[in-house]
């Protein structure tokens, strides 16, 4: 059985508890599992922006991008069936190629934290477990 508890940057007190880093940070010591809700709590910066600073302040070994493809690419994959994945790609790459792995806040952020990003799909089945083993699933992005 998992223990776990979801913390709100947003008052919800009917699901969760107000995002106060140092009680998630000792919820992560006592190995619960801690979901993170209602991004920053703030308007104009996006849920990549969140997890990149929630990744930041927790002190994580990387952040965990889980989207609709499974992983970082030259170009769309869905519009563009020839675009080839990348297994690895540095975040300047990332950044000069203007590749969609996140926002340019939480690209740029994690770049300068040297906080490395994983992108894997979310929809197929066993990547989270494949990739929190460290198998090889979606795109590392890394300094």
């Amino acid at each position: 059985k998992l223990r776990s508890r979801v913390l709100s940057a947003l008052t919800i007190q009917q699901v969760a508890e107000p995002y106060i880093r140092g009680r998630a940070i000792r919820y992560l010591e006592e190995k619960r599992v801690v979901i993170f809700a209602a991004g920053t709590g703030n308007p104009f910066f996006t849920t990549d922006t969140a997890a990149a600073l929630r990744g930041m302040e927790m002190n994580v070994d990387v952040v965990l991008k889980a989207t609709k493809v499974d992983g970082v690419y030259t170009d769309d994959p869905k519009t563009h069936p020839d675009a080839m994945r990348f297994q690895k790609i540095s975040f300047d790459e990332a950044i000069v190629k203007q590749l969609k792995v996140m926002d340019a806040t939480a690209l740029t952020l994690c770049r300068d934290q040297k906080l490395p990003i994983c992108v894997f799909s979310i929809f197929k089945p066993g990547a989270l477990k494949r990739v929190v083993v460290g198998g090889d699933e979606g795109t590392l992005v890394h300094s």
